[in-house]
Parts: C-alpha cells; sequence; structure tokens
C-alpha cells in the first residue's frame, strides 16, 4: 500500500513530538519520573530469576532466588540455592514483613523498623529487593540535569526525605534513563556523605524491554564490599495466583507454573 509523503511526514513529525513531549513531562515532573522508573522495574506484576553473588574481600559466594512481585507493595522471594539457603523465604504484604527459615520450621514477622536492614548477609536490603515504593513515598523530588548518553538522555533527580519520614538517609540521588531504565541509585547519610551506591553494569533485553540485568550494589566506604545480582529471565504484567502471598505459601510453597 502506498503512502503519500505527507502522511509519513505527518507520522513521523507526530512521533518526535511525542517524544520530546515525554522527555519535557520526565524534566519537568521528578516525581513520575521515579514512578515511572519503578513501574517499568517491576511492572504491575513480575516474576523474575534472580543470581545473586556477595563479594567481599577475602571471600565471595552465589545464591539463586526466584522473586515474584504483585502492585506496588506485595512481594515474595525464595532461595533455591545452594542446599544450605535453599527454602528460606520473605514475604511483603503491605508495609508487614514475614521470614520463612526452613531448618527452623518457622514464620517470624519483623519489624517495619527491619525493613532497611541487610537481606541474607547482603549489600541489598529488604525494601531494595522487593521494589519497595517507600522512594516515592517518603521522599521529595527535584530535577536535577539532563545529560546525553549515547542515543540516551540521563536524568538526575535529587530526593529528599519528607519530614518525620521512617527513612535512614539523608539524600537519595538517582540517574534514571529516557527508556525508565535506573542507571544509579547513591544513598547519602545524614551528613551527606555517599555510602552506597546500586549501579546498573549491564543493560539488556528482559521480559520484552531493556532491563538492568546486573546491578551492583556497593559499600562505598568498604572497599571491595558489593552484592550483584545477576537477572536470567523475567515474565511482567502476569497473572498471578493470590495463594502465592500467603503466609500458608510462604511456609509450603504450592506449585506453580513458569509462563
Amino acid at each position: 500500500m502506498n503512502v503519500k509523503p505527507s502522511v509519513r511526514l505527518a507520522f513521523a513529525v507526530g512521533c518526535v513530538w511525542l517524544l520530546f513531549s515525554n522527555v519535557a513531562l520526565a524534566a519537568s515532573d521528578p516525581t513520575a519520573l521515579v514512578k515511572a522508573m519503578l513501574q517499568h522495574w517491576r511492572g504491575d506484576s513480575s516474576y523474575t530469576e534472580i543470581t545473586m553473588r556477595i563479594h567481599r574481600p577475602d571471600w565471595q559466594r552465589s545464591m539463586q532466588l526466584l522473586s515474584w512481585t504483585r502492585g506496588k507493595q506485595d512481594a515474595l522471594v525464595r532461595f533455591i540455592a545452594p542446599p544450605g539457603d535453599s527454602g528460606n523465604a520473605t514475604l511483603k504484604l503491605g508495609p508487614s514483613l514475614w521470614l520463612f527459615n526452613p531448618k527452623l520450621s518457622q514464620v517470624i514477622k519483623l519489624p517495619f523498623s527491619m525493613m532497611a536492614q541487610n537481606w541474607m548477609g547482603s549489600d541489598f536490603s529488604y525494601n531494595d529487593l522487593a521494589k519497595s515504593e517507600q522512594i516515592v513515598t517518603d521522599y521529595t523530588h527535584t530535577f536535577g540535569s539532563v545529560k546525553e548518553h549515547g542515543k540516551h538522555q540521563i536524568f538526575t533527580v535529587v530526593s529528599i526525605p519528607k519530614p518525620n519520614a521512617p527513612v535512614v538517609w539523608g539524600k537519595v540521588i538517582l540517574n534514571i534513563r529516557d527508556d525508565d531504565v535506573l542507571l544509579d541509585e547513591t544513598y547519602y547519610d545524614q551528613n551527606m556523605k555517599p555510602v552506597r551506591q546500586l549501579k546498573t553494569l549491564q543493560v539488556s533485553s528482559l521480559g520484552g524491554r531493556p532491563y538492568p540485568v546486573v546491578m551492583r550494589m556497593s559499600q562505598l566506604d568498604k572497599p571491595g564490599t558489593w552484592t550483584e545480582l545477576h537477572y536470567t529471565k523475567g515474565v511482567f504484567n502476569l497473572q498471578l495466583p493470590g495463594y502465592l502471598f500467603t503466609l500458608s505459601n510462604l511456609r509450603n510453597p504450592r506449585p506453580w507454573n513458569i509462563p
């Protein structure tokens, strides 16, 4: 089918206008940009398979885990390897968090204050792995700068805790690509000293979208101390059965067919 040059031109102009409109929106509304980044990262729901590598100056270990997220606040994470860690799992429902230890055959509810603590000896907190909405709800965002990087624009967002917000950081700075991929996130203590950083080491296609498939959380004051997440499989915006996000399934996982 032949398309008139004028129609092709109008379509091209429309696409360019839409692109620049989205960029302008991101630049003028940093909160919307952070929300879009989180939505891109987890979708309305998600299932991911991950290898976690914990590195210390004198040792290193690897673990494999499965992760499910539902909506903005619910998440289930379950270890499947190595054998010594297999079966350990966490369930987050809204602000509540439970742990299951198969050796003790016990479900333990953690206080809210523990959400910022390191998870399973790694450099990631419970909030990090649950892709928590806290960066949206407990911080005020301002636009820092825009820079060109190859075919993309990178937006810097400065996030300051709201008064009386239950957070430990004095400031968080994010760099987000124009396709909503998080490139890095730096956390500052109350003295505004950078103390840890989440950095994307590799972006690739996962579940039909550009995704940070290798991410490293580093302790900036402890050289050689970091944890990497390697995403090997991802499915987004899928229908997840409600039983996945229950205490009974946390303790006794029911079979679930991977899409």
